[in-house]
């Protein structure tokens, strides 16, 4: 029995690029695969407590028909993939509450454009996952859905926003999943799950109106290995009618490789004044080492920015737009939502930047970046600089990290200003393990649109380093 149940765990933690090649040859039905997925699930839940929405029965008969294409020649890019979709993402006829009490009984009335294509490439959406209220905080818990645990260390969240999809991949429920990040909402779940995640420049995956105007808002893949995130990026990406921003011809990350040799990396362990938990500092370094013994050019540089002034630009923009959103929801059904969305409308109320304050700033903060890349191909700085939130904590007053105290809770992560500078492709990947056993991960920044780039760098990092494959690189569960 224990045998057989490690043979199923194997099983779980397959990649997509792997289960391509099984289903192809036949040595492994989506069927078979699919179920054996489903038995975890629930074997596994509601302890980490990452699924909010099950669709068991249709994905079945999908995986059935995905079988079927397979006999006949006919399979498509991800068919029979289970696929992890943020909640956030509308699937039409199916529960769209945002984790909040507020929208409960909320059914979508259309797909978001990337389920339609996940859905179309043969991809099956078995589950969909946890968010904190209306996406607003970096950890994962709601008075909707409770708290989501961190499958590497269940006294920790597995970050968020996209956190349901995190702590989905790193438990083995789905090899491949959806994120959107408006402040490192794809970027801290993937780095404190032990995954890969991938905010794309601006307009390059297609969203919904009115986010799909915002400038900080990315939807976009997260996966247990690079290279399953760009297969999903590369079904993902690309111009749909529905988003006006959007933009045609994106390019193909899907082998974009991972030689590195005369690739000119730029470290920077602060991004200006940002404190940094011991272990972050050491598997960012030990991660600089590593590229450099794979033949990267690297360089140690600094970044004049600011904490304070990387907060008020984006609370400008926030304030004008996110913030504009969730306060007129405070204003109607403040008895029924979480503490942390009440305390960021409220927060809104008093930004200290106007609007056009705030774009000032975000072109004084780029033209530093912009010099850099100049010199260099890609930025790699760290995700988080906190080895990780406490499950279920609000922190409300702020956080404390690296001996210092932050004033706002998504300080623990350095991913906001790539939001701020959106045109930039971010791709987080592993970089060790934090003294609490949860994962830590190290941003690949690239110039704006170079998307390619961003992931031929990111599967160097995981190639010399803690990459998540079936062997080497899961939480014991």
């Amino acid at each position: 029995m224990l045998r057989q149940n490690q043979w199923m765990t194997d099983l779980a933690y397959l990649s997509a690029a792997e289960l391509i090649e099984r289903f192809t040859d036949r040595s492994l039905s989506p069927v078979e695969y699919l179920q054996t997925v489903i038995d975890r699930i629930e074997r596994l839940e509601p302890g980490i407590n990452a699924v909010v929405d099950r669709r068991y029965d249709e994905a079945l008969s999908e995986a059935r028909q995905s079988a079927d294409r397979y006999v006949h020649g006919t399979a498509r890019p991800l068919d029979g993939v289970p696929v992890a979709v943020k909640e956030e993402h509308p699937m039409k006829g199916r529960s769209w509450t945002q984790g909040s009490l507020a929208l409960a009984g909320e059914v979508a009335p259309l797909d978001h454009p990337i389920v339609e294509r996940i859905q179309a490439a043969g991809g099956i959406v078995h589950i969909r996952t946890a968010t904190p209220e209306f996406c607003c905080t970096p950890y994962c818990h709601s008075r909707a859905w409770g708290v989501t645990r961190n499958p590497w260390n269940a006294h920790y969240s597995p970050g968020g926003s996209s956190g349901g999809t995190g702590a989905a991949l790193a438990a083995g429920y789905a090899p491949i999943g959806t994120g959107s990040d408006i402040g490192g909402s794809i970027r801290i779940p993937a780095s404190l799950s032990g995954v890969a995640g991938f905010k794309p420049p601006w307009q390059r995956v297609p969203a919904l109106p009115p986010y799909n105007l915002d400038q900080f808002c990315h939807d976009g893949p997260m996966a247990r290995t690079v290279a399953d995130c760009a297969l999903l990026e590369d079904v993902i990406a690309g111009r749909h009618w529905r988003d006006i921003a959007s933009l045609p011809n994106p390019p193909r990350v899907a082998g974009a490789g991972a030689e590195v040799s005369g690739v000119r990396v730029a470290v920077c362990l602060r991004l200006g004044d940002w404190p940094l938990d011991p272990a972050v500092e050491s598997n960012t370094r030990r991660t600089a080492e590593l590229l450099a013994a794979a033949g990267a050019l690297v360089e140690e540089v600094v970044l004049p920015w600011t904490m304070r002034d990387v907060w008020n630009t984006a609370e400008a923009h926030f304030h004008a737009i996110m913030g504009a959103g969730i306060s007129a929801i405070r204003d109607e059904h403040r008895d029924l939502l979480s503490d942390y969305t009440v305390a960021f409308a409220d927060s809104m109320d008093r930004a200290d930047l106007g609007f056009y304050e705030g774009l000032e700033h975000e072109g004084e903060m780029w033209q530093p970046l912009g010099e850099l890349f100049e010199r260099f191909d890609v930025l790699v700085c760290p995700t988080m600089a906190t080895e990780g939130y406490v499950a279920g904590e609000p922190y409300l007053d702020g956080i404390d990290v690296g001996g210092q105290h932050l004033w706002h809770h998504i300080l623990g992560a350095m991913t906001l200003p790539f939001n701020i500078l959106s045109r930039c492709p971010v791709l987080s990947v592993p970089s060790g393990l934090g003294s609490n056993g949860v994962p830590t991960g190290v941003q690949v920044v690239a110039r704006p649109y170079d998307d390619a780039m961003a992931f031929r760098v990111g599967a160097a990092v995981e190639a010399v380093g803690v990459g998540f494959t079936h062997t080497a690189w899961r939480p014991t569960l």
